[in-house]
């Protein structure tokens, strides 16, 4: 065997040993969004979990990554991470508005006109903090 096989050999070894991409998180999180109701879809726990709406609370948008979701409504923001479970949700101010909003993995980032939001799906735990605007 030359060397160009053994170095060869050895790299597949590697490759089939550890995935490419060990640093990503599983899909275990699904929403299913109808009629104004969403339904959350832990497939590391095995349950599914209905997120309860007021009277006159209607879904605004929503975003869903690998472990972690964002439901806006017209009354809050309502996160879900698949490790604690539940829906945490965190008021929102009068006439505020969303300006962005990503998901990735367990966490999940708002930018709204009066704050930076963020949850920890890991913790199921929202922070907050005032943003600045600049004239």
């Amino acid at each position: 065997m030359n060397i160009k096989n053994i170095i060869f050999s050895l790299f597949l070894g590697l490759l089939l040993i550890s995935p490419l991409n060990a640093g990503e998180v599983e899909k275990v999180l699904y929403l299913v969004v109808e009629n104004n109701e969403v339904v959350a879809s832990n497939i590391l726990t095995g349950r599914f979990e209905r997120l309860k709406l007021s009277a006159k609370e209607s879904i605004l948008e929503y975003k869903v990554a690998d472990a972690v979701a964002v439901v806006v409504t017209n009354q809050r923001y309502v996160a879900y991470g698949v490790i604690t479970g539940g829906w945490q949700s965190i008021k929102l101010r009068a006439q505020e508005k969303t300006e962005s909003i990503q998901v990735e993995d367990y966490s999940a980032n708002l930018v709204t006109s009066d704050r930076i939001l963020s949850f920890n799906g890991r913790r199921g735990v929202w922070k907050q903090i005032r943003r600045s605007i600049i004239p």
